[in-house]
């Protein structure tokens, strides 16, 4: 019986598994399809260190009722999932609250701190350091109007000691050669750092986890139930795996597992589009966030990834590709130099909370259960830091920050 049985073979998974080998504990992950196989695999390959305003803000309510009109916008929500996400919505709301967000902001800071502090040495560790880049990210803006209203984010970023620089046409144009002229202004943050590509990154973290002893197991977890001794976990299949701890890092179907342990935890799944170009699609020299329309654009050594958007619709319902279709349309207008033909569509889930923070912590059913899900479109972003606290949760040690921001219990 391994000491941790870890859920989920994402980056956020497999980086806590890799943790608590080097605590010294024997590890087994199960996940129901393997390695990358989810939004780790998909992702926009960013470290996005920067990134820490909660998408829950007082902005975005202003913005979300014109966004949810628009189907192909920004931030939609089928309608066949609208009556289904109300509750969880009026929690969004909620945690929009500029006290919320205040606090909000301050936890994710410190998260996002102790991710950066901890990436390289993990990188390190597992080989794979060579596979980092600092090329930095630039945020264009199409009006004054919404570069001002950018302000209060920049303010906030200032206040936390976060490097940025605000750019006119031509000083982007050095940056980015082909920009759309569109674009008055722009805001590069060279502490933006992303990873060659996400899924190779994912599947070499397997690698290392095997490597030292790890075993990978592919079986859908279904229950948790704790015991004296340990943890048992049921499959589908009817296996029952036991360890002495288990962590619960499944993604998007995490909260499928804290109910089979009595908790209600309202996570819910942005679905996140992209097109994945070939390398040769675009001369890329920094990832670019369209902030106003939703997307960004990176470069990954397999190819120019066009995505994002926040499309609140579940697990079960069909993808609409019509969502990468209509981001890339709009790539190539704001970069003409773009070329579109090639390109392979896909579609992934991002397990949200509405205040935009992860549940890192234990169950209420057990101490030997540790949750570390709900990280949103900051999984590979915060996939160190996770890793470090889960393996602190694990071994009794003094969380690395104070936790109660993340609290799985906190709704």
């Amino acid at each position: 019986m391994p000491d941790v049985l870890v859920i989920g073979a994402g980056v956020v998974g497999l980086s806590a598994a890799i943790a608590a080998q080097a605590r010294g504990l024997s590890v087994t992950v199960v996940d129901r399809e393997g390695p990358a196989a989810g939004a780790s695999a998909g992702n926009a390959g960013a470290f996005a260190f920067t990134d820490i305003l909660p998408l829950a803000s007082p902005g975005i309510m202003r913005k979300a009722p014109g966004w949810l009109l628009d189907p192909l916008g920004p931030l939609s929500v089928p309608p066949r999932h609208a009556l289904r996400i109300a509750p969880w919505m009026v929690r969004f709301a909620a945690a929009c609250r500029p006290g919320r967000v205040a606090a909000s902001v301050a936890a994710q800071t410190a998260l996002m701190d102790l991710s950066r502090d901890e990436l390289e040495p993990f990188l390190r560790q597992t080989g794979t350091h060579a596979m980092l880049r600092k090329d930095g990210n630039l945020q264009v803006y199409e009006t004054e109007a919404e570069f001002a209203a950018a302000a209060p984010g920049w303010a906030a970023r200032t206040a936390h000691g976060i490097a940025f620089r605000h750019m006119e046409r031509d000083e982007m144009a050095e940056l980015q050669p082909g920009l759309s002229p569109r674009f008055l202004r722009g805001t590069f943050t060279p502490g933006w750092y992303s990873i060659a590509d996400p899924k190779l990154y994912t599947l070499a973290l397997a690698d290392h986890l095997r490597a030292q002893g790890g075993e990978i197991v592919t079986a859908e977890i279904t229950a948790l139930r704790p015991t004296d001794s340990g943890v048992e976990a049921t499959a589908a299949d009817g296996r029952v795996l036991t360890a002495g701890q288990a962590v619960v890092a499944a993604g998007a179907f995490s909260h499928r597992l804290a109910r089979s342990l009595g908790e209600r935890i309202p996570l819910e799944t942005e679905r996140g589009y992209n097109t994945t170009l070939p390398p040769d699609a675009l001369d890329l020299r920094t990832q670019i966030t369209f902030g106003g329309h939703g997307f960004v654009v990176s470069r990954l050594s397999t190819g120019i990834r066009v995505g994002g958007a926040v499309e609140l619709g579940g697990l079960d319902l069909p993808p609409n590709f019509a969502r990468s279709r209509a981001m890339l349309d709009k790539a190539k207008a704001f970069l003409p130099a773009l070329r579109t033909e090639g390109g392979t569509q896909w579609m992934g889930f991002r397990p949200s909370l509405p205040d935009s923070l992860p549940a890192i912590g234990h169950a209420r059913a057990s101490r030997r259960v540790v949750y570390a899900f709900g990280h949103g479109h900051l999984g590979l972003t915060q996939s160190a830091g996770t890793a470090r606290l889960v393996a602190d949760l694990l071994t009794g040690a003094a969380p690395a920050i104070e936790l109660s921001r993340f609290s799985p219990q906190r709704f």
